[in-house]
């Protein structure tokens, strides 16, 4: 059944560096075409799908911002594709069209890093969320996080592509260690970045009425812990805006040097 989304987006240059790398989009696609929609609003997903997503970019000089921008140009032009192929009777799955989309973001950001000395090995993360009426899809690679908070839980749904994230989830470490691991922002997965291969996690996952989301970089999560994030989920009830700013402003007053950008966002 189709639900309505409500969504607050927004993006901060860090103190550290004049240039935001990070990028993150909102579009809708169906058989009707595609269409880019602003930093605030809501959208029942009846006719056309709703994609959510948020890139960090790497790389020197101007290559981070270059990277993370053209990714979310290339997903938004890419995705639409998928529902070209339905209407030519072709019944495409979601999952692998995802990867397919992925792989051929890659090779592209690979390429145009080569073309230019200057933004050799640039690359991004990138986590995707395309919510059809059956379900969430998940794209992720890298670090940028998507949680989900329901019934008075809040999960992590992606996995951080690092060495010291996995030692997290082993509790080999604490998240006091964690975050300040000399390895936490080593990533051994990310689009682009001379990398050979991609593996891209992808995930099909029931969403429901009332579920309440947060997709981010890791600009936010420098500035805030687990806790402060399921607070703010708790505290602030079903005001998409409020739960926005409070996670937002913690993020920036505890931190801020690194670019911040967030989408939170509701099912009605």
């Amino acid at each position: 059944m189709a639900a309505t989304f409500h969504w607050q987006a927004s993006s901060t240059s860090g103190t550290k560096k004049p240039e935001n790398d990070d990028a993150w989009v909102v579009f809708s696609a169906g058989m009707k075409g595609s269409e880019n929609l602003p930093p605030e609003g809501s959208y029942t997903n009846e006719e056309k799908d709703i994609i959510f997503a948020v890139s960090d970019g790497m790389g020197g000089g101007n290559a981070g911002y270059l990277a993370s921008s053209l990714i979310l140009e290339y997903i938004s032009s890419i995705i639409p594709k998928t529902f070209k192929a339905a209407a030519q009777g072709f019944h495409p799955d979601y999952l692998e069209q995802l990867e397919i989309a992925i792989e051929k973001i890659h090779v592209a950001i690979n390429q145009a890093g080569e073309e230019d000395l200057a933004h050799k090995g640039m690359g991004a993360t990138l986590t995707l969320a395309w919510f059809t009426p059956e379900n969430l899809y998940l794209a992720h690679i890298g670090d940028s996080r998507l949680y989900l908070h329901r019934d008075g839980k809040t999960i992590q749904l992606s996995e951080d592509h690092s060495f010291a994230w996995k030692k997290l989830q082993r509790e080999e470490i604490s998240e006091y260690q964690y975050r300040s691991h000399p390895r936490k922002s080593v990533l051994n997965q990310a689009v682009g970045a001379g990398h050979r291969n991609v593996k891209p996690q992808i995930a099909a996952v029931p969403y429901h009425s009332g579920d309440q989301f947060m997709l981010c970089s890791d600009g936010i999560i420098d500035g805030v812990w687990e806790k402060h994030i399921h607070s703010a989920f708790t505290k602030q009830g079903t005001d998409i805006g409020e739960i926005h700013q409070t996670i937002l402003e913690r993020a920036l007053e505890n931190d801020g040097s690194d670019d911040t950008t967030m989408i939170t966002f509701s099912v009605s």
